[in-house]
């Protein structure tokens, strides 16, 4: 599944996307709660399927000679999600000129009740230097702006 918004007040489509995920038995602690930790690669997959909208993938992004470290991470945790349970996992794109920081909502599938919001921060690192860049690199800032003028 898909989330494309339009911002009227700039006409611009809001970079964002969204999966359903049914948590399994292993994501779970012993007291059948999704462990903590697991939430990450729920907002991993959103993120991935945000970033495959406009052609910058992990591979894409090596390839353009850059990697992406998270530096910064912030989960609010609303409400428990129990295992063999489906949520929806959404990823939106709020910054990416100097940095690139993805907000997050996990929500019920069913219910569309919000229990989990979260956001992550990355920024580009020069394959070749090592060197952490301070403006996000062009070959990223031109999809996110191609994707938005779309």
């Amino acid at each position: 599944m898909s989330n494309s918004v339009v911002n009227a007040e700039e006409n611009t489509h809001v970079l964002s996307a969204e999966v359903l995920i049914t948590t399994a038995f292993q994501d779970a602690d012993p007291m059948g709660v999704v462990y903590h930790g697991n939430y990450f690669r729920f907002f991993e997959k959103a993120r991935h399927e945000m970033l495959e909208k406009i052609g910058y993938s992990y591979r894409d992004m090596m390839a353009s000679g850059y990697v992406w470290p998270i530096i910064d991470t912030r989960v609010k945790y609303v409400k428990s999600i129990p295992y063999d349970h489906t949520i929806r996992v959404v990823a939106t794109l709020t910054e990416w000129e100097n940095r690139m920081r993805v907000d997050y909502v996990i929500y019920d599938a069913d219910s569309g009740v919000r229990m989990t919001k979260a956001h992550t921060m990355q920024v580009a690192v020069s394959i070749e230097t090592e060197e952490m860049c301070f403006v996000s690199p062009r070959i990223f800032t031109d999809k996110v702006e191609a994707y938005q003028h779309g």
